[in-house]
């Protein structure tokens, strides 16, 4: 093989005339009698070969042979396209080259989809043939994106005296949330180690060692059920800063978020994003991941409902709507579609009104008189030609429910403006919510998160009532980035373990080591940890998480390319001292 001079997509018209040498892929063949095109891949871009039989020194009858995807070394010279067969589509479009020779590297089989067309081939497929996929042009872009995204974040914090700084992939299971995935001992017999949800306990540890400023680019491990947007391993910015607040974290983490997006995408943000608190989020989108790149907020009609006719919500303790501009379009069939989608997040229904000829008409319009429908439309703004959805039920369900239908219906419409970024920071969360299954606490971010409150007493009294020191940035319905200010106090971290529902026993077996490293001398301290694979998601514009990642699983935890999980010998199992019992007999 003779090694390249140059890559596929850097030759121009100012190196007409070079004796070049080519390495890639062939990407089409075009046969036009004595004269063959090819155009030359690798990930650079392509370059357009021309391989004539009255000057080609090499075996003609080959060349006619080569297929997709075979592998080549090409040695010729550039010629400048004439000004009709220039290909503005290629970064080479001007220049072509002649080639004189052509090694053969190696032959490609058939395909199993077409290269050049993702759409050609189902998902599953495609990730069976993980490594063919990973040629396309999309998939090539998205991993450019990934490797500029961790430069630049290496790069940022680097200047801002963070330290880079690796935590244990082995670790001690203490499970909050979602499942360890564990990882059994062969010395220790019967004991096992678990594969990190986060650094988090390392890295307030590291906090209490003196480095107030710490940075890893991290692999953590879920096993809980997957979606478009989730994988069992995924990729973390783990952030944590000692004597902060919530503003230092805020300016930090903005200014970093900023030039993530110039620096590989070249979209300006804002220079302060917006807040919203957490019953803000709520009220307004019906979600704490709000994407505010649209309006079509909630509205609350519970005192028009009260004083009308329609009895089904008079007994609901909520009832919000969303007005849909130019929705009076809807038919029944796209109001029944909407009602069943509704029903996926628990609402018992969805009820309706368009507004034609200046009035409420259809739907539950006929229970409710006109006086009250003419307060409803000039509260709720709604003109000639909308339609207004209306959920009723419990508080959750209502703000739940709406909020989805919102988004849904936002995408339906186009309203989601592709190319507008708008970052939002939801703050001021419930410290906790109570589980009725377990009747206990569970913490709303996690159980390291710092109260509102500088009192102990008040985690005695009512702590459904707490607000916590938590935050999360989002940016167009997605959560980005999630952190929290850390309970540097032993007393207060214990505190909050106990109305969680451990004991001093559970405590102790579980994070007694982290309570006892808190009482030498802990900073005040906080960070927060970015999905990468969700900001990598929205920097290269895909919808599905699996499209960021180079060698993702499915939807079931599972790798088609490597068939991985798979079974294990008998004499690893025993070594581990582990026998696999069928639960199904």
């Amino acid at each position: 093989m003779k090694i390249r001079t140059h890559t596929c997509g850097e030759l121009k018209s100012k190196d007409c005339k070079k004796s070049v040498i080519l390495n890639g892929w062939v990407n089409t063949v075009r046969l036009h009698g004595q004269v063959v095109f090819i155009d030359l891949r690798d990930r650079y871009g392509k370059t357009q070969i021309v391989f004539n039989s009255e000057n080609y020194a090499g075996d003609f009858n080959e060349v006619k042979k080569l297929s997709m995807e075979d592998v080549l070394s090409v040695s010729g010279n550039v010629h400048k396209r004439e000004n009709r067969s220039i290909n503005s589509d290629m970064s080479t479009g001007e220049i072509e080259v002649y080639a004189s020779t052509m090694e053969i590297l190696n032959h490609a089989e058939p395909l199993p989809f077409v290269i050049s067309d993702r759409d050609s081939a189902e998902e599953d497929l495609r990730l069976k043939f993980r490594y063919l996929e990973l040629r396309t042009e999309e998939l090539q872009r998205n991993i450019e994106i990934r490797h500029n995204t961790y430069q630049a974040v290496r790069g940022y914090l680097s200047k801002k005296d963070f330290f880079e700084i690796e935590t244990p992939v082995l670790m001690k299971s203490t499970p909050e949330g979602a499942r360890d995935y564990l990882v059994p001992s062969r010395i220790h017999h019967g004991k096992f180690y678990a594969l990190p949800q986060s650094p988090q306990v390392y890295k307030q540890l590291l906090m209490i060692s003196g480095y107030d400023k710490y940075f890893q680019i991290v692999k953590c491990f879920r096993d809980e059920d997957l979606r478009a947007d989730r994988q069992p391993e995924f990729t973390q910015i783990d952030i944590e800063m000692s004597f902060i607040d919530e503003e230092v974290i805020y300016k930090e983490m903005e200014g970093l978020t900023r030039h993530i997006f110039k620096s590989t995408v070249n979209i300006d943000l804002p220079k302060k994003f917006p807040r919203l608190t957490y019953d803000e989020s709520m009220d307004v989108y019906g979600t704490d991941k709000p994407d505010t790149r649209f309006g079509m907020h909630l509205i609350d009609l519970k005192k028009f409902t009260d004083i009308s006719e329609f009895n089904a919500f008079k007994s609901t303790p909520c009832v919000r709507g969303i007005v849909v501009n130019g929705g009076a379009k809807y038919s029944r069939k796209n109001i029944d579609d909407y009602t069943n989608f509704v029903k996926k997040y628990n609402a018992k229904g969805l009820a309706w009104m368009k507004m034609e000829s200046d009035q409420l008409q259809g739907g539950i319009s006929k229970f409710i008189n006109i006086d009250i429908q003419k307060e409803i439309i000039e509260s709720a703004k709604i003109e000639n030609g909308d339609i207004i959805f209306l959920i009723g039920d419990q508080k959750e369900t209502v703000l739940t429910a709406l909020g989805a239908l919102r988004l849904h219906i936002g995408m339906e419409e186009g309203l989601c403006d592709p190319n507008k970024f708008n970052p939002v920071w939801v703050t001021d969360f419930p410290m906790f919510e109570y589980d009725g299954d377990s009747k206990r606490y569970i913490a709303m971010h996690h159980p390291f998160t710092a109260p509102q409150t500088k009192n102990l007493e008040d985690l005695e009294s009512e702590p459904s009532l707490l607000k916590s020191r938590g935050y999360d940035l989002t940016i167009n319905g997605y959560e980005i980035a999630g952190g929290s200010i850390r309970n540097h106090k032993p007393d207060f971290q214990s505190k909050i373990f106990e109305l969680l529902g451990m004991d001093n026993e559970e405590i102790d077996s579980r994070f007694g080591f982290l309570v006892e490293a808190l009482k030498y001398g802990t900073p005040p301290h906080g960070g927060i940890a970015f999905g990468f694979d969700r900001l990598i998601m929205l920097l290269s514009g895909s919808n599905n998480i699996r499209d960021v990642i180079a060698f993702p699983k499915t939807t079931s935890a599972s790798s088609l390319m490597d068939e991985s999980p798979s079974k294990v010998s008998k004499d690893q199992l025993s070594d581990l001292n582990i026998k696999v019992v069928n639960k199904n007999k």
